[in-house]
């Protein structure tokens, strides 16, 4: 029979090879027969495919289809390694709330839309896989419209980070977007003391516009002293509205926070709700390796670093190209911590810069610490 690569399907050639599925952000390890083959189901005329069991499979996993496919596929270039897959790109700094938590302060700078394409382009040709975009709250880009409108010439996964107040019906409609993740941090008295009044209920309805419109969502919270007694009819409620990922953290006491102390926490009490979450999250990641192994961030001024939190420590900027800077941020090695418990490949090491605040770069991340009761 031929077959031909799903159009939401793309090759990666990673550390292994392998293909991505950008619509259920799935990523399967191949080996060079399997890969050589799902690089001839990727030409324009496709492929003719003996009925065998590697086929099957893909088949029932949506990787190809007997259906004719036309669709842009990108340049297959041997990463780097570790491989960048994930790229925090904040668009802008401004933002219509002013949350307790927040680290970010209300700037006005803000990415120029030939800048996002042209590390969109590097990132896409690196063997990216997902890009999160993000503030600020990037709906408030000057021109947003724009960037919404050069997403589909890239192929990766587009998730749109968002408060939420912002999307109305005929916006969601228009998105580029194959996942929009909106923040809900407790019910509607935890989470409107954090962001203000009535910023609960639109947030409830955004997920529900984007759900109505077949847009795949998930939902970060951040753990702060007024939605402790939250959590588990929090979790019902998102059950409810047909959350697919739910990412809980523990706010770094950083930018705004640092003023607002009736939300700050102790370690020994926040990190016990890191347990809450469920949903895929990143992909495997090769053992012996702290968090952020394949992440990097742009920065609304241009700067590349290994996340936003670090952006004082850039490596460079757009103009000095992604892979360069991406290479001259090196990994954090796991046998480098002062970490020895028996958890440490699942937790990671925790937040790096969450254990920095906490007074070293190669100390324990206490709140993750508490999770796995091993706080002296």
């Amino acid at each position: 029979m031929r077959c031909y690569l799903s159009k939401n399907c793309i090759l990666r050639q990673l550390e292994k090879p392998s293909v991505y599925d950008i619509a259920t952000d799935d990523l399967y390890e191949l080996d060079e027969e399997s890969f050589a083959l799902l690089s001839r189901c990727a030409s324009e005329g496709g492929w003719s495919v003996e009925d065998d069991e590697f086929a099957e499979y893909c088949m029932g996993e949506g990787i190809l289809t007997t259906e004719t496919v036309s669709a842009r596929r990108p340049l297959l270039s041997k990463s780097p390694d570790p491989s960048l897959r994930y790229l925090e790109l904040q668009i802008t700094e401004r933002c219509n709330l002013r949350c307790a938590h927040c680290y970010i302060d209300g700037g006005v700078r803000e990415l120029a839309v030939e800048r996002i394409g042209r590390v969109l382009r590097e990132f896409e040709y690196l063997q990216g896989l997902r890009v999160l975009i993000t503030g600020g709250e990037p709906l408030l880009h000057g021109r947003f419209d724009e960037i919404n409108g050069i997403l589909p010439d890239f192929a990766m996964r587009k998730v749109l980070f968002t408060n939420g107040t912002l999307l109305k019906a005929d916006m969601v409609g228009m998105l580029n977007v194959d996942e929009v993740q909106i923040s809900i941090d407790g019910l509607e008295a935890a989470h409107d003391s954090l962001r203000g009044p009535g910023n609960f209920r639109a947030a409830v309805e955004a997920i529900r516009l984007c759900k109505a419109t077949g847009l795949e969502v998930s939902v970060s919270t951040m753990v702060h002293r007024k939605n402790l007694g939250d959590f588990d009819e929090l979790e019902e409620l998102l059950h409810e509205l047909g959350i697919k990922d739910w990412t809980v953290d523990v706010p770094c006491i950083t930018g705004r926070l640092k003023d607002h102390t009736e939300f700050q926490m102790t370690p020994q009490v926040a990190g016990k709700y890191l347990r809450y979450g469920f949903g895929g999250g990143v992909h495997e990641s090769p053992p012996g390796f702290a968090c952020g192994l394949h992440l990097a961030s742009v920065s609304a001024d241009g700067r590349i670093a290994k996340c936003t939190f670090y952006s004082d420590k850039a490596t460079g900027t757009i103009e000095d190209g992604l892979r360069e800077c991406w290479q001259a941020i090196s990994p954090v090695r796991l046998d480098e911590l002062d970490c020895d418990c028996s958890n440490i490949e699942s937790c990671r090491g925790g937040c790096r810069y969450r254990a920095e605040l906490l007074g070293s770069s190669r100390g324990k991340d206490i709140f993750r610490c508490s999770l796995y009761d091993i706080i002296q």
